[in-house]
């Protein structure tokens, strides 16, 4: 590996840590076992891979964040239509009993810990277990709202959620599991941008259909991150239209001039729906 600038490089490797580093410069290995570099590599090479990684996890907490206030949102009003202002009270509405009063109970010590004003101001006012739904929401990070939105018993339930986006509610159910994954990884400031991943999302086969056809079917590519963003540009473009989310994505590509592919993007994925609509 050539290193120009040897200061500025011990100055990173002084702040970034070397084990850290070094998964960004092995896609430039030619050779694993000896750690041989392929020719011409430069520490810049590295450094740019890693300062895109760094950049990407941004650009997905802003539309994580933005799709999970969003699903908290309907999940309160579409079950308060439907059962009143404390249906995360009643436990016939969820599937599993012991999961439900893992998740209530974890409900429960959030509140007692919580130092929002909203939430004082409702335990100190009104004599009940747990606040009202619209407000018990504000609590739930993604990892709850998917264990709640997975554990209610009736289908309808999660149907009339899953409908609001246009999905069905199998794949909502499997992308909030796996949008935990990728929001915890990102709120660790772990790698993100070539990783594969364990905990997978269900790709939709029906619907939407002018998004079924954007996504990458190969078995190769359903561990990686293209996929993940296909959904999220489809959601974002939904939630907050005149965003441009994928347009800045597409242009944080271009400015670090990363191969999509190692992210499992399909060799036609310009020519793709998703991405050559801007709405």
């Amino acid at each position: 590996m050539h290193v120009t600038d040897e200061a500025l490089a011990l100055h990173y490797l002084g702040h970034l840590n070397y084990y850290r580093l070094g998964a960004y410069w092995l896609p430039f290995e030619k050779d694993h076992s000896s750690h041989q570099f392929q020719p011409g590599t430069q520490f810049d090479d590295a450094l740019k891979l890693y300062i895109f990684d760094r950049e990407l996890r941004l650009w997905l907490m802003d539309a994580i964040e933005r799709v999970e206030v969003s699903l908290r949102t309907q999940f309160a009003y579409q079950l308060s239509l439907r059962y009143g202002t404390h249906p995360h009270l009643n436990q016939s509405l969820f599937h599993e009993p012991s999961r439900y009063g893992r998740a209530l109970n974890k409900l429960e010590n959030e509140v007692k810990q919580s130092g929002e004003e909203f939430i004082k101001h409702l335990t100190q006012k009104y004599q009940e277990p747990l606040p009202p739904i619209w407000a018990i929401v504000e609590l739930m990070s993604i990892g709850q709202l998917s264990q709640w939105y997975d554990n209610l018993q009736n289908r309808q339930d999660r149907k009339i959620i899953a409908d609001i986006y246009g999905l069905d509610e199998k794949n909502l159910r499997t992308f909030l599991h796996h949008l935990t994954t990728i929001r915890n990884h990102c709120a660790h400031h772990a790698r993100v941008w070539n990783r594969d991943y364990t905990v997978t999302l269900k790709i939709p086969n029906k619907r939407p259909a002018s998004l079924v056809s954007s996504f990458n079917h190969q078995p190769s590519g359903g561990r990686k991150l293209y996929n993940t963003l296909v959904l999220l540009a489809y959601l974002m473009d939904l939630i907050c239209p005149g965003h441009h989310w994928k347009k800045h994505l597409l242009e944080l590509f271009k400015k670090h001039s990363v191969n999509p592919h190692a992210m499992g993007f399909p060799s036609d994925w310009q020519k793709k729906p998703i991405w050559t609509t801007n709405t």
